[in-house]
């Protein structure tokens, strides 16, 4: 019990010259914990006689107190010199002159539905919009899709609790289109609806909900030629090259008939690559001319009027425009890949 004092003082000068959180823990355990110095002192009151047992247990105690009150006050002065010295390196000299705001970018979905509309809009073509939310008749039932046609095994729809669903394509403005031009007498009709779209797919090349450009023009004597010549003046404008295109017969319930749109590999300019699979070709689009169901839908004479329709995944032609190999790049909102498209091409 003689040396009681001398451990207390040895202990109060560990506190005093702690210089971090962590050493200061590592005091306390040496002093105060189970098997701490003056814990250990406690058993040594069963080797005094009883009498003098409380008085040395008060002591002791009163001693691993002063330990503990002194380890509390320099962990506060410790963790409170942390936060100034933290506080002091961020610290702002607010009269200095302001670094300003940088400038951004469009997101290049964006710039890349704008580059569409302005190569359309000088051909002529109008841009139209329509709600993302429809309803069964005009996402299937104007297009000629009723209910059991096996094409709508193509889109695997998000259908709401009321029946209505998130619109598969935007074929839908084009239906909205044309019955608002049967009612209005305003045929012809050339227009691009560009939009968002809904189907439940998601890869590196799929997407829940993807951008997509349709187009459609409406007049008489509308030919598939006036479509192909179309088509390859906007892939080129696009992609600002020279390019090869060809039309592969397909089906679709829309148009009829049907084809895909193939062009020369704009990465490796048809020689072969990775991206065309060395074929020197690759799948762009979908078009045809507009099936007579879905004029007689629409109110259109058909004896009268033809027309040809397309639609492209915007996703598809920016990922080869600016040579991105995985759709997800465009929706992870990673600004180091933002970043690059700033200032740059659309």
């Amino acid at each position: 019990m003689g040396e009681l004092d001398t451990l207390t003082a040895g202990a109060l000068a560990q506190i005093r010259d702690a210089g971090t959180v962590p050493a200061l823990e590592d005091i306390r355990v040496r002093w105060l914990g189970r098997k701490g110095t003056l814990t250990e002192q406690l058993k040594t009151l069963g080797s005094l006689p009883a009498p003098e047992r409380p008085t040395a247990g008060a002591r002791i105690n009163a001693a691993k107190s002063a330990v503990q009150s002194a380890i509390e006050q320099r962990r506060a002065e410790l963790e409170s010199a942390a936060i100034e010295q933290q506080l002091s390196a961020g610290a702002i000299d607010v009269t200095l002159p302001g670094r300003g705001e940088a400038q951004g970018g469009l997101h290049p979905i964006t710039a890349a539905r704008l580059r569409i509309e302005q190569i359309f809009r000088r051909a002529g073509f109008e841009v139209a919009e329509g709600p993302e939310i429809e309803d069964d008749f005009y996402n299937f039932e104007a297009l000629n899709m009723p209910a059991n046609h096996p094409a709508r095994a193509m889109h695997d729809t998000f259908y709401l609790k009321d029946g209505r669903l998130l619109r598969t394509q935007t074929s839908t403005v084009q239906i909205r289109a044309m019955q608002r031009a049967v009612q209005t007498g305003s045929l012809p009709l050339a227009l691009i609806a560009p939009g968002r779209v809904y189907r439940r797919d998601s890869d590196v090349s799929h997407s829940p909900m993807f951008h997509q450009v349709e187009g459609l023009y409406v007049d008489e004597n509308v030919s598939f030629a006036n479509l192909k010549s179309t088509l390859h003046k906007f892939m080129e404008a696009f992609f600002e090259q020279d390019l090869s295109m060809r039309l592969r017969p397909s089906y679709f319930p829309f148009t009829e008939p049907s084809a895909e749109i193939d062009i020369s590999c704009v990465l490796c300019r048809g020689a072969g690559c990775r991206v065309c699979k060395q074929t020197g070709w690759l799948e762009i689009a979908g078009c045809g001319m507009v099936h007579p169901a879905v004029f007689k839908a629409c109110g259109i004479d058909t004896e009268r009027y033809t027309g040809w329709a397309f639609g492209a995944g915007i996703e598809r032609l920016a990922m080869l425009r600016h040579g991105v190999n995985d759709l997800r790049l465009f929706f992870d909102n990673d600004l180091r890949f933002l970043a690059s498209f700033a200032g740059g091409r659309s």
